[in-house]
């Protein structure tokens, strides 16, 4: 057992219907209710993301955010939350030994989104870090989450708990296998 908070979690699964023969099907429906959990959250938290993304760096360069920007940072918001929710939702919906990625691999490919309104309202590129430059060339205004809860605070404990109860479905799974003691 993990605790995290006032959560605990047990062994956990995938889309309830979609169980791999190897989970505990506790286990399974465990992780199914934390994706379920994180897949709503980061629904919830992409527009907010994208404004306050915007925002921030408009505000760092001294540009005014008129009406005109402030509705084409709504409209970007949301078609980042129909684009980012949706492929969150079908990678969580994946079996865990099939997900090519993670869901903050999905945030972080909505960053031009973003980077796309930052453009069109002249915001000069910012300075980033070697590290920023070599794994996020495109990224001109170091948008791109390191963690959940650079998207949103509310972010960081669905996250962990989601990320744990893969983890723990994962070991489960080679131990059944014989592949780990």
């Amino acid at each position: 057992m993990l605790r995290i908070g006032a959560a605990t979690i047990a062994c956990v699964p995938d889309a309830a219907g979609d169980r791999h023969p190897l989970d505990d099907p506790d286990d399974a429906a465990a992780l199914a209710r934390y994706a379920t959990a994180l897949a709503d959250r980061i629904d919830q938290a992409i527009p907010g993301w994208i404004d306050r993304s915007v925002r921030r760096v408009m505000a760092d360069q001294g540009i005014a955010v008129d009406d005109a920007i402030a509705a084409r940072v709504a409209d970007v918001g949301r078609a980042a939350r129909d684009d980012g929710g949706r492929r969150v939702r079908a990678l969580l919906a994946t079996d865990i030994d099939a997900q090519a990625g993670n869901p903050l691999a999905v945030l972080r490919s909505l960053v031009p989104h973003a980077s796309a309104v930052l453009a069109s309202a002249g915001a000069r590129r910012v300075t980033r870090d070697e590290f920023s430059v070599r794994n996020f060339p495109d990224d001109v205004y170091d948008l791109t989450p390191a963690s959940f809860a650079d998207v949103d605070p509310a972010l960081h404990d669905p996250g962990l708990l989601w990320g744990a109860a893969k983890a723990h479905v994962h070991l489960a799974r080679r131990r059944r296998e014989g592949r780990r003691s």
